[in-house]
């Protein structure tokens, strides 16, 4: 299901329009405000950009996004578009090797961009030193080493991580594991600087270390600084995109809130293709758009 201010002409199964105007109207007017004295910010002409969130495993969504954009596209005229991935593919949900698949087979609309998030690393780490495992089975590693068909038992009680390690290894393809490895920490088009957690304020965009654009929270979420690009980012989970004059974060918690959100930028507009059928703005008011969840 696609919904968001760009317009589009696919059906919308499983929700009536009476529910979609419920919600939809509050929810895109959330999406669609410019803060008060935002700077004016562009892509270069004849290009559409789209940048997807944290997926985490959630392939469903993923698959569902991809027949957003390719159904956007034909609605629109442009020369060249690409679609932006901000990392966190794997962990928590339950089909990361389905994920990688389809990103690293090149299985989408567009040309892709795909940046490493820090769960790619706990990934990388673990294929290092089996230990690691003992930190990442809390952050949804097990649900990543089960969809590649790892028998996790032994790992859910702490014990056997070298012979976890070792099947793990032996089920990763070789693909999965150059496609990991080569993964970008960053990117930059147009007046947008992209990255999976932020940046250091202060700290000149090229001399950003990994282990801030990876996992930064604060300074970076409160800053007021601005930063010479705009910042898309993720890692940090809301009930719906955060847009303030120097960011946007679009981590909508897919894996726990079936929301995954994809950042639409042409020329200088910025829209939203919103995918879940919860009712947002009911959670907006619970939450007061955030969710405690680590990233």
């Amino acid at each position: 299901m696609c919904f968001g201010s760009a317009r589009l002409d696919t059906p919308t199964p499983k929700i009536t329009a009476s529910k979609f105007a419920q919600w939809s109207k509050p929810f895109l007017k959330a999406f669609d405000r410019t803060p008060a004295g935002s700077t004016t910010r562009r892509v270069p002409d004849g290009t559409r950009v789209y940048c997807v969130g944290d997926i985490h495993g959630r392939d469903d969504l993923l698959r569902d996004v991809a027949g957003c954009v390719d159904a956007d596209m034909a609605t629109r005229s442009f020369d060249n578009a690409v679609t932006v991935f901000l990392g966190d593919y794997i962990d928590r949900g339950a089909d990361s090797k389905r994920v990688l698949e389809r990103l690293a087979s090149g299985e989408w609309p567009t040309s892709i961009i795909a940046l490493a998030g820090n769960h790619e690393d706990f990934v990388l780490a673990f294929l290092d030193d089996a230990e690691i495992l003992d930190f990442w089975r809390g952050q949804g590693g097990l649900e990543t080493l089960h969809s590649y068909g790892v028998d996790v038992g032994p790992a859910m009680v702490g014990r056997d991580f070298v012979e976890v390690q070792a099947a793990f290894t032996a089920r990763l393809p070789k693909h999965h594991r150059d496609y990991l490895e080569a993964l970008k920490v960053s990117a930059s088009i147009g007046d947008y600087f992209f990255c999976h957690a932020g940046v250091r304020p202060g700290v000149a965009l090229d001399r950003q270390t990994r282990d801030d654009l990876l996992n930064i929270r604060e300074p970076f979420l409160t800053s007021q600084a601005e930063h010479g690009k705009l910042i898309v980012h993720g890692h940090t989970p809301a009930v719906a995109p955060e847009i303030r004059p120097n960011r946007i974060g679009i981590d909508t918690a897919a894996y726990a809130t079936g929301r995954l959100t994809c950042l639409i930028l042409e020329k200088d507009e910025q829209h939203f293709l919103h995918l879940g059928d919860h009712n947002v703005q009911q959670d907006i008011e619970s939450h007061d758009g955030s969710l405690s969840i680590s990233g």
